[in-house]
């Protein structure tokens, strides 16, 4: 379980890889299409190859050699590799490897990622964390949720989280401005995979108003 001790980002990291190596290469995940040893790979990618980094981002030849990269590396590596590679992380040259920014770039990415594949087994529960480990996810929130503008809702968006007294400082955060205004309750993690178009699983309450 992740603690306050370990940087989320590494404990999200090393669970991820021993559920992936528990499963194996052929189990379903919650991105549509991958399996277990798609995403492996995907976040081998990232870590380890930098010029791969665009095409997350941009579209066209960027795009294509991204997903040329990432399928050699889905195709030719054996699976265990794969998850030794990620367990292990990015090359100490790599900007991601630094501990600043990989706080920065890797909370969010390997906590929703651990949940891809957690959520996709069957008998999945959401897990009980502590405050701290909430306290890191729910600084993650409007970053995410900035970037999936062209997903959110029409009109406004509140998110609360559902882990604290009502009326607690920082408990709730207005991320976008308009009506009507959706308001996403629940604790931080849930509402983090909700910004993130988890929306099937992320245990959350909605009110529009």
């Amino acid at each position: 379980m992740p603690t306050s001790a370990v940087p989320v980002s590494q404990s999200e990291r090393a669970a991820l890889a021993d559920l992936l190596d528990q499963l194996g290469p052929d189990e379903p995940t919650c991105c549509t299409g991958w399996t277990t040893r798609d995403l492996a790979a995907h976040l081998v990618v990232r870590d380890r190859r930098p010029d791969a980094m665009p095409g997350y981002a941009l579209p066209g030849p960027f795009r294509a050699w991204t997903g040329r990269v990432h399928d050699r590396a889905r195709d030719r590596q054996p699976f265990g590799r794969l998850v030794a590679e990620l367990r292990s992380g990015p090359p100490s040259w790599v900007p991601t490897a630094w501990p600043v920014v990989d706080r920065l770039a890797n909370t969010a990415e390997f906590a929703i990622h651990h949940e891809d594949v957690r959520r996709a087994q069957p008998g999945w529960a959401p897990r009980e964390l502590p405050r701290p480990v909430q306290n890191q996810f729910w600084k993650t929130v409007p970053f995410l949720a900035r970037g999936r503008s062209s997903s959110r809702p029409a009109g406004g968006l509140l998110v609360r989280r559902s882990d604290v007294p009502d009326g607690s400082a920082g408990s709730e955060r207005r991320l976008h401005d308009g009506e009507p205004t959706t308001t996403v309750v629940g604790a931080p993690l849930e509402v983090l995979l909700w910004v993130s178009g988890r929306r099937d699983v992320a245990c959350v309450d909605l009110v529009v108003d």
